[in-house]
């Protein structure tokens, strides 16, 4: 399959198998296989991934923005092997369900300082 990374990838929002919004691609990146090809092997999520695609002051303001939210820094993008995307369309849509993957620092934060100090969060659905 052909794609062209930056119309049909970059900024578009993750999606998972039961239709969740995972975040969106901020960054995307290659390896090369054993014939020397070139090969897109990971979606890069998150504002650390952001930051450095943005570049610049603007993207080093992302990045320690986000980053007085975590505890080890520098924060790390999120990592999805292209393995796991099922298709591109108007989204980037993952078969694997939001839980299978590895949760952002910034959201790890935001949920155990914000979200489960709010009444009734533990009893919010997902």
């Amino acid at each position: 399959m052909r794609i062209q990374i930056s119309r049909q990838l970059l900024d578009r929002q993750l999606v998972d198998v039961d239709g969740r919004l995972v975040g969106k691609v901020d960054d995307v990146d290659f390896a090369l296989g054993p014939d020397g090809v070139p090969y897109l092997r990971t979606l890069l999520s998150g504002p650390g991934a952001l930051g450095l695609r943005v570049g610049g002051r603007l993207g080093r303001m992302m990045v320690l923005t986000a980053e007085r939210f975590v505890t080890h820094r520098p924060v790390a993008p999120l990592h999805i092997p292209y393995a796991l995307v099922d298709r591109v369309d108007s989204a980037v849509r993952l078969r694997i369900r939001a839980e299978d993957l590895a949760a952002s620092p910034v959201e790890e934060w935001l949920r155990r300082n914000l979200i489960d100090r709010i009444p009734g969060a533990d009893r919010a659905s997902g």
